[in-house]
């Protein structure tokens, strides 16, 4: 950071740290930051019809250029079973923010969100069903494959069919979740454990039982939520990003309809207004692909 030698607030940036000022500096906030130029589904606020969506300049959120050396795809380690305790936001006393996305029978929804993450460099949490793996086409794998390999992406497991784990046995539910963490190894080669969200974030002592033997200790809930598992308007969908993107939250969206894929440019702009730092689960809790 030579460039800014001199600069009166250097010193705040070199505490932010590398990655945290050049998500700043994308915001265009940076070096006013530096002193060195002037200056689980919440009810949408809806907007009155003549009301226009906020207007915003996207801020792009760069990569990790600190996150270490790539992750060798293909090598899935054992899983680690233990007592499942539930996540639902971050730790205290950082602005991360983890975005988390479900689903996914959509097949623009899933191009169009990796497409978004690879150009933006956002990190995100993938929790996809392998019942919609032909959705998948081989390019959208290749991407993803790359983004796994650099820390940019991870995945979570949402189980194969989306089925409420509540009304099945013990069977049952371990299949489901066997044969999602199945196709997200052949896939994407990696792990989806220790990260388990149950779909409709519904779940019995027998299905944390089943989750943690099998090494998914930790239960994925989530602290907000775009609203779109079911068709949203955009004003609905942004008006919960401008209620719940704020530190710690774990966010929730999905790959199951399009009037996100063309909100992107605003939704970054909220998070880099606040001044948030988009992670994976890895990056928030300490976990590791690794390890598992």
């Amino acid at each position: 950071m030579s460039e800014l030698a001199g600069c009166p607030g250097c010193r705040e940036v070199e505490r932010l740290g590398r990655r945290r000022f050049l998500q700043l500096l994308a915001g265009g906030a940076a070096l006013a930051l530096a002193g060195c130029t002037s200056p689980v589904r919440a009810p949408a606020r809806h907007r009155k019809p003549e009301e226009a969506l906020p207007t915003a300049t996207p801020a792009t959120i760069v990569d990790d250029l600190e996150g270490g050396a790539p992750i060798e795809l293909g090598e899935i380690p054992p899983p680690h079973p233990g007592d499942a305790h539930l996540v639902s936001s971050g730790p205290a006393g950082t602005q991360q923010i983890a975005w988390t996305v479900d689903d996914g029978y959509c097949q623009p929804c899933i191009a169009r969100y990796v497409a978004f993450a690879q150009s933006s460099g956002i990190h995100l949490t993938l929790n996809p069903n392998g019942v919609f793996g032909d959705l998948w086409t081989p390019s959208v794998v290749a991407q993803v494959r790359e983004m796994v390999a650099n820390k940019q992406l991870q995945f979570g497991n949402h189980t194969w069919d989306h089925k409420d784990l509540t009304k099945l046995s013990e069977a049952a539910i371990q299949r489901e979740l066997s044969r999602n963490e199945a196709w997200i190894e052949d896939t994407f080669g990696v792990t989806a454990r220790p990260y388990f969200r149950p779909p409709y974030g519904y779940y019995n002592p027998q299905v944390l039982e089943v989750a943690g033997a099998l090494g998914y200790t930790s239960i994925l809930m989530w602290s907000g939520t775009f609203g779109d598992a079911t068709l949203e308007t955009p004003e609905q969908i942004i008006s919960l990003a401008e209620q719940w993107l704020k530190p710690r939250t774990i966010m929730l969206g999905h790959l199951n309809h399009t009037p996100i894929l063309d909100l992107f440019d605003q939704i970054q702009s909220i998070i880099a207004s606040r001044n948030l730092d988009p992670v994976t689960l890895d990056e928030m809790f300490g976990t590791s692909r690794l390890i598992g």
